[in-house]
């Protein structure tokens, strides 16, 4: 195996296993941060590797690097760096406040790693049985995450989230050994039938009734993860509840995973039914979802689980891009599933940081963040203008290119996504406009500063990325998303 890729998975393994002896230590915050940025500097190794010499296979074919993947690799490892360092004094405010023990901070780190391990190797390996045990250890990992505060509501949350995304989970194994049943008969037995790369050059050769069959189970199981309605449920409880450390990374990494995955099968699909019948399904429920989420986000009071309704709007758009398929609404789905993790995860650490300045997640009780902190206020608005995709930042060339191509070869779908938008727009920007510029309570005034100062850095590098790829995209990251996109479309 390529030493890039060795190191990208053992950085957070190994991560993982020293923080659950020492994840309670006054350093684990800053071990945490460095294993994540040794993480990220092997991505970028890896990213580094696959432009210059192009995709290629690792242990035996069971690693596989491309211009798909490794995009996602990137994105995760930057993001998961960016929330280890966020969460260094959001998690030691929330042990002083005592919300979290000495073993919750163990837990928290070392499932921290772990589950940017699993995320990880969901991306880069190329069997699909591998992937399915991965994505259901990232499952695990992060209902240990949700489940930290041991309160009535994260447990509740947690138990939700592991009941649903386990029946999610069992139905995406189903379909897993369906499309290696329709392999056998093609590659014969042996793990040859579950790598990617062998069944993406037989997909013209797979049953189509199978496949078909093993597609909706697949769209079922992993959808469940992406959070697609009406099989999103989890999704809101889990934000609202869980730290919001793993807020950030639940929406801005762990969805785009399992959308990932969704998409790995599509194109096998696509090839061996020679006709658009998961690009339909994908279009159907990411419509659904846009327009469901946006009805949705009106009935808030919890920012949280506000946000987290806009996540499932957002991944309802991409799935509707992918389902659209095309290179430039490939491209489009692409642009968005960054853009999208850059800017919710931004927006998460402000609101993190919100919550913890006025000590509570109620948007009503909350007013006047740019008297309060002018940094946290201005963070959640820039943040908040982004996700609603107003120009120039990146949403709103994503958003765009998504939306014309709506227009030029679903027409229908085009005014179900403007209208969804809108009301979205309406509902956020309501409810956000008063929590920033509002009269400040008198019992807010009197609060004293958090006992640590904010990580406001990742917040704002995020926005900066975000509104550098609204104005200009460099060449050879355009050209990177091309043949990303390519691949799907």
């Amino acid at each position: 195996m390529p030493l890039e890729m060795l190191l990208l998975l053992a950085s957070p393994l190994a991560g993982g296993l020293v923080l659950a002896l020492t994840g309670h230590w006054r350093w684990a915050a800053e071990a945490n941060a460095a294993f994540s940025a040794l993480t990220f500097a092997a991505a970028v190794a890896l990213v580094t590797r696959v432009v210059a010499e192009g995709p290629f296979e690792a242990l035996q074919r069971q690693f596989f690097v491309d211009p798909l993947n490794v995009f996602l690799v990137a994105l995760t490892a930057f993001v998961g760096m960016t929330t280890a360092l966020f969460s260094r004094p959001y998690m030691r405010v929330e042990r002083q406040h005592g919300r979290v023990s000495d073993g919750g901070m163990r837990l928290y780190h070392s499932m921290y790693q772990l589950f940017t391990f699993t995320m990880l190797l969901v991306l880069t390996t190329n069997n699909l049985g591998i992937m399915w045990v991965a994505m259901e250890a990232a499952t695990l990992t992060t209902v240990l995450l949700v489940a930290l505060y041991r309160s009535h509501a994260s447990l509740e949350a947690a138990w939700k989230y592991f009941i649903l995304c386990g029946v999610g989970i069992a139905q995406a194994l189903l379909g897993t050994i369906l499309v290696y049943f329709a392999a056998e008969k093609i590659l014969g037995a042996g793990p040859d039938a579950l790598l990617w790369t062998q069944l993406d050059t037989v997909k013209g050769q797979l049953d189509p009734a199978v496949l078909s069959i093993a597609f909706v189970f697949l769209l079922v199981g992993y959808g469940t993860k992406v959070g697609l309605v009406p099989l999103h449920n989890w999704l809101p409880d889990a934000h609202a509840e869980g730290p919001t450390p793993v807020s950030a990374v639940l929406s801005g990494l762990l969805l785009n995973v399992a959308l990932y995955a969704l998409i790995r099968f599509k194109v096998i699909t696509d090839g061996a039914l020679e006709r658009p019948f998961a690009s339909n399904l994908m279009m159907g429920f990411g419509l659904l979802s846009v327009a469901v989420a946006a009805l949705f986000l009106s009935r808030q009071r919890d920012i949280k689980r506000m946000f987290a309704y806009s996540s499932v709007e957002h991944m309802g758009l991409i799935t509707f891009a992918f389902g659209l398929g095309g290179p430039v609404a490939s491209f489009a789905g692409l642009l968005h599933m960054t853009m999208h993790s850059l800017t919710k995860s931004a927006i998460f650490f402000a609101v993190g940081h919100a919550t913890q300045k006025a000590g509570t997640q109620i948007m009503a009780e909350i007013r006047g963040l740019i008297r309060l902190s002018p940094t946290i206020g201005w963070g959640l608005t820039l943040g908040t203008v982004a996700i609603l995709g107003l120009p120039p930042f990146g949403v709103f060339a994503s958003e765009f290119l998504i939306l014309t191509q709506a227009i030029a070869r679903a027409p229908w779908a085009a005014p179900i996504l403007l209208v969804s938008l809108g009301i979205s727009f309406a509902a956020i920007l309501g409810k956000v406009q008063p929590m920033v510029f509002g009269e400040p309570q008198l019992s807010l005034l009197s609060k004293s500063r958090l006992p640590y100062r904010p990580a406001l850095l990742p917040v704002f590098a995020h926005l900066l990325l975000v509104l550098m790829f609204g104005l200009y995209m460099p060449p050879y990251l355009a050209n990177w998303y091309r043949q990303a996109a390519l691949l799907i479309g």
